[in-house]
């Protein structure tokens, strides 16, 4: 079928149009008619002028001569203006292995992972990121074990008192017979867990193996999106997942994020639930130093945050 705007080409199940950025309405598969009066729209920078060829399937575009970037929304093509980045503080290979060395080489189990093991494939490029701000509220019950052995012990210890009592002050000669001297005890406790987070979404789909698990990205060090701050040679990479369902995803991550919290606090977790709120994202590139490691056969995957100087970890495991 065709835009029934500009008159472009699209695949059938295209919701939107690759040049004029309008979104597709055509409720049947017959093509729409091109508008006859209508000129074809070029999308541009909104920094330089520049035009930007989108590939299909990109929603996150950014400049090659100056760094400016549209995203695709409901409403077509629009600037970003809440478009930062990430400053690389290590931009050499060496660098980023050492960062890689010092995180295996804690732990015994780790350790000589690095020495032994080759460098199947290392690079750096610039990866998109929405990052939601989100709050978190999550209610749920846990087994408070203390109280449930402390009610057993006080049981056990008022059945023994009974039992001297009755056989005269013999504890030998009688079996103490667990009985509650008291009313039951529930060992049912209700905790409510609050969360604030800067949760970064990698914005490109493809990419998952780089979406952080329990990681923040330094946000008030970063600055102004500057081409200029770009090593040679590392690319910028566009994105193709829009603020609205990186928002969606945000809620999923923190969720499962508070879950895990939850667990990690407390054993015999039950009736879990989480409300969280996000608001309006903004786009930071970030420097990420991508790390493949062969040990014996097996790969491993490192992102090391060229900013932070840190290994990002994943919801995929290193």
């Amino acid at each position: 079928m065709n835009c029934a705007n500009c008159g472009t080409p699209l695949p059938d199940n295209a919701k939107f149009c690759l040049t004029c950025g309008r979104p597709v309405t055509a409720a049947t598969g017959a093509p729409a008619a091109p508008a006859a009066a209508a000129a074809p729209q070029k999308v541009n920078c909104p920094g330089c002028g520049a035009p930007l060829v989108p590939v299909f399937g990109e929603m996150v575009i950014t400049c090659d001569y100056c760094g400016g970037v549209v995203a695709l929304g409901g409403g077509g093509w629009k600037e970003i203006n809440k478009h930062t980045m990430l400053t690389p503080k290590i931009v050499d290979a060496k660098g980023a292995l050492a960062v890689v060395q010092q995180f295996l080489d804690v732990g015994m189990f780790h350790r000589h992972a690095f020495e032994e093991s080759t460098i199947a494939e290392q690079n750096l490029s610039f990866v998109p990121f929405w990052v939601i701000p989100a709050s978190a509220s999550t209610s749920y019950l846990y087994q408070d074990l203390a109280v449930g052995i402390g009610g057993t012990v006080a049981s056990i210890a008022g059945a023994e008192l009974l039992g001297a009592a009755l056989g005269g002050g013999r504890r030998g000669g009688f079996l103490p017979i667990p009985v509650m001297t008291g009313p039951p005890v529930n060992p049912t406790r209700n905790e409510t867990l609050q969360g604030t987070y800067e949760y970064p979404v990698v914005a490109v789909k493809g990419m998952t193996d780089y979406q952080p698990k329990s990681y923040e990205f330094p946000m008030k060090e970063r600055t102004f999106f500057d081409k200029k701050s770009i090593p040679a040679g590392a690319p910028i990479l566009n994105g193709d997942l829009g603020e609205d369902a990186a928002q969606h995803a945000a809620k999923s991550y923190v969720g499962q994020l508070q879950s895990d919290l939850a667990h990690k606090k407390h054993h015999m977790v039950s009736q879990i639930q989480s409300q969280v709120e996000v608001s309006e994202g903004e786009l930071v590139h970030v420097p990420i130093w991508y790390i493949l490691l062969d040990r014996k056969g097996q790969k491993s995957m490192l992102l090391v945050d060229s900013h932070a100087s840190r290994v990002i970890p994943t919801f995929v495991p290193s």
